[in-house]
């Protein structure tokens, strides 16, 4: 169908001349506070063993905005190459920011990985497939600069979180699909994941046990990012959903989940599917925990122990 064919404009309310700070993780833990006091924010690791290096990674409007991301990892020189983690951030494909997982990268660089942190296209300035492209880009730049970070190109990682974690999911069953790679110079091939960590995030935008799409008390997040209410746009809501391209070239899949049911819709229709086709999966979850329980205390460290061991049972 094409876009033509809808009855309702495309939601374009939601764009804005700044950037949407809703979403922090101080107002994170404000919010989880009420219901968990005993949470901790995690500071920053601050160690001589890890390296911070910032830098642009692509641009948009013709260079009216810049992409940027960080990146994190041992000081130590090693003579074999490490894998790498690409951390996407959540917060509605509207809100937050790299920033809020520097502790994550940190503590991920701190046992070996090469861990980037890269901005993407909001939905208060661009919507879908936008994020997809920059994100891919993102990738792109990681594998044309493997030898200078010394990395193992048959070993990235795309890890999520929230919004992030669709995105992530997103990525890893879309490799090489041309419809979402965006603009590819010359001789330019599209990025590989080889696995996948997603972090609370939906695999179904339209799935039963999804939340997101109620615009009755106010426009959703989702509906924002895509443009178009889900009654409106249905295929495109299905379009942007992980379930819709899981298959067999799909990679390895690690979901970390709250207590939060409607965070992980589609997951256990995703793990079927990787069944099929046999493909690794695990699932681990927090009894009790909230949405944003990857940023705090007590549930942070677990967290990295989780992906780590996950990764490194993949990647061995």
């Amino acid at each position: 169908m094409s876009f033509a064919a809808y009855t309702q404009a495309k939601h374009v309310d939601g764009f804005s001349a700044y950037p949407d700070t809703s979403y922090t993780t101080w107002s994170a833990f404000v919010s989880t506070r009420k219901t968990h006091p005993e949470i901790q924010i995690i500071p920053e690791l601050n160690s001589k063993k890890i390296v911070k290096k910032w830098f642009e990674y692509g641009e948009l409007l013709g260079g009216k905005i810049v992409l940027s991301m960080e990146a994190f990892y041992p000081a130590q020189q090693s003579s074999q190459k490490r894998a790498a983690i690409v951390i996407i951030h959540g917060g509605g494909w509207r809100s937050g920011n790299p920033f809020q997982h520097n502790p994550l990268a940190q503590h991920l660089a701190a046992r070996g990985y090469i861990c980037f942190t890269p901005e993407y296209s909001l939905s208060t300035h661009y919507q879908y497939p936008q994020a997809i492209y920059d994100l891919k880009k993102a990738l792109r730049w990681v594998v044309q600069h493997a030898g200078k970070y010394n990395i193992d190109t048959a070993k990235i990682a795309v890890l999520g979180f929230s919004a992030g974690g669709e995105l992530a999911a997103f990525l890893g069953t879309t490799v090489g699909d041309p419809k979402f790679e965006g603009y590819l110079r010359r001789k330019e091939k599209p990025a590989p994941v080889h696995a996948v960590v997603d972090i609370d995030g939906t695999l179904s935008f339209t799935h039963p046990e999804s939340g997101e799409g109620d615009d009755s008390k106010k426009i959703s997040a989702a509906t924002y990012w895509l443009g178009y209410s889900k009654k409106d746009s249905l295929a495109l809501w299905e379009e942007a959903s992980p379930l819709t391209h899981v298959g067999p070239h799909t990679p390895p899949t690690l979901f970390i989940n709250s207590s939060v049911a409607r965070m992980h819709a589609g997951r256990e229709d995703f793990i079927r599917v990787l069944n099929q086709y046999k493909i690794y999966s695990e699932i681990k979850t927090f009894e009790n925990a909230p949405h944003s329980f990857c940023l705090f205390d007590p549930w942070f460290q677990p967290t990295v122990t989780y992906i780590d061991d996950f990764l490194k049972r993949v990647f061995k």
